[in-house]
Formats: C-alpha cells, structure tokens, sequence
C-alpha cells in the first residue's frame, strides 16, 4: 500500500460530489483542452501532458497519461524524450534562479 492508489483515479469524479456546477464545467475545459484535435493533435497533447505529470510528480496523471499517449500513437521513444524534455526543464528553472541568489549574495556584499 502506498499513499497513491492506483484504484483511487477511478474515483475522481467524487470530486464533484458537492458542486456538480463547477465539476461539469471543469470536465468540459478539460476535454475541450486536452481531448480534442487542435492547433495540436491529441497525440501531441498527450505527450506534454505525460510530461507535466512527471514534472508535477502526479502518478495518477503519470498511469492516465502513458496509456493516452499510447491510445494517441505516441511511441515509447516519444515518450522518453518528453520526459526529458520536463526533466531539461525542471533542472534549467532550477538553476535560473540562481540569478537570484547571485543578486542577493551582491547585495549582501559576498
């Protein structure tokens, strides 16, 4: 047992229990952003998708989003290279902010 269930996402909906109003109109953004050909396929949505899941950590999104990049077409090797492209990123947003510190530690006069 671990704090994600994979059982648990077929639960999402339960989201909604309360405000039904606010679930349906998520659920129709959602489709409508990621569901659909558009200025980009559904393939390469999912594929960014998968790749958001695995920067955000979200396993749900991450098992979700592996079996829609396969229902879309997207390859295993297209899907390794988008989480790397995440991974590329995550790192590089990282270490910007240096710039900070190093604008700080000036300050400081360090």
């Amino acid at each position: 047992m671990s704090y994600y269930e994979p059982e648990d996402l077929k639960n999402f909906p339960k989201v909604g229990t309360f405000k039904p109003d606010l679930w349906e109109k998520f659920m129709a953004y959602y489709q409508a952003a990621t569901g659909e050909d558009g200025a980009l396929s559904k393939r390469e949505k999912a594929l960014i998708a998968l790749a958001v899941s695995h920067s955000r950590q979200c396993p749900y999104c991450i098992d979700a989003y592996t079996t829609g990049c396969l229902e879309a077409g997207a390859t295993p090797d297209q899907m390794t290279e988008a989480i790397h492209v995440a991974a590329a990123l995550d790192a590089g947003i990282t270490l910007v902010h240096g710039v900070q510190m190093h604008n700080h530690l000036e300050g400081l006069g360090a």
